[in-house]
């Protein structure tokens, strides 16, 4: 196959228009602007079309720019991800599944979401966490497989991510023993209404403190609502943006705090806590977010659930 550009070429204009400016391109790669300007000359001229066009101090992006970018961007990618699929393909024992998890989901969630896979023989799971927005990116360039999520990918055509809905569970309040005697017991229909009741008083008057993840995940925003709601507006004693970290406060008695009713046995078991009080009508939602639509990867069927409709 003859190739009528320089892949050299291209990779200085996908950094020149990811970095915005010939300046910015030339200090990341430690090389002379003119060098970089030469190069991106070469290969519009090879291709027939500007690429890039001024814009203030910096440059644009061109009609056919943004369509080069487009393709530079999927070539790279696929560039990045090439040593750790060569490895894997090397390591013909094993099988690699490399997982994303946002700062703010529930890892005991995350567990039980990829049980389905655990017993798979020679399975080398990579888990890394990190904000949402920067895990999303690296999947978009295939270094993860999937992500597991509380929410859906933002519409991005340039990302092409898909969210593939894997359940939800209702939220309720969970806090350790010392915090929970201060309510009564909630046995029976009427024994659990008087318990909620009591619950939002002592939330309303601030006599029970509260933990809550931060913004940075999508169940924030759902708690905050149901404060509004029922006309709360409690005494937050810490923000978290690690799940593991509001537990592990709210276990030592630091406040009450959120947690998915699906892990409640993990909780008790792990944290030692229990359930005071229902969060009525707030769920937390998970995804698994690909970046392709059709699933190729057998592990990311499986705990989709697609393997058992194909």
């Amino acid at each position: 196959m003859a190739l009528t550009f320089s892949y050299r070429h291209l990779y200085y204009f996908w950094v020149v228009a990811k970095a915005g400016g010939m300046s910015r391109a030339a200090e990341q790669l430690g090389m002379a602007v003119q060098t970089i300007s030469t190069q991106v000359r070469e290969l519009e001229q090879s291709l027939g079309c500007a690429l890039l066009k001024p814009a203030g101090r910096g440059v644009a992006l061109t009609e056919a720019g943004v369509a080069a970018m487009h393709q530079a961007e999927q070539i790279f990618a696929l560039g990045e991800s090439l040593p750790d699929t060569v490895r894997a393909a090397a390591d013909s024992a094993g099988v690699r599944l490399a997982v994303g998890i946002p700062d703010g989901l529930t890892k005991l969630a995350v567990y039980r979401l990829l049980a389905p896979i655990l017993d798979e023989p020679g399975l080398r799971l990579l888990c890394h966490d990190g904000e949402f927005e920067d895990i999303l990116g690296e999947l978009a360039l295939h270094k993860l497989d999937l992500v597991i999520s509380d929410r859906p990918p933002p519409p991005n055509p340039s990302l092409r991510l898909y969210g593939h809905p894997l359940g939800t569970s209702p939220i309720a309040w969970y806090a350790a023993p010392a915090l929970a005697d201060r309510l009564p017991a909630g046995r029976g229909a009427q024994g659990r209404e008087r318990r909620g009741e009591t619950l939002r008083a002592a939330l309303a008057n601030g006599e029970l403190p509260l933990l809550l993840p931060t913004g940075h995940g999508a169940l924030r925003a759902r708690l905050d609502h149901w404060f509004e709601r029922q006309g709360l507006r409690p005494r937050v004693a810490g923000e978290f943006e690690d799940s593991a970290l509001l537990k592990t406060f709210g276990a030592a008695g630091m406040g009450l705090f959120p947690a998915a009713t699906m892990v409640e046995e993990d909780l008790a078991q792990r944290y030692g806590v229990q359930r005071v009080g229902d969060c009525e009508g707030v769920e937390e939602q998970f995804f698994a977010i690909t970046p392709q639509k059709k699933i190729g990867h057998p592990l990311v069927r499986r705990i989709t659930g697609l393997a058992d409709r194909s």
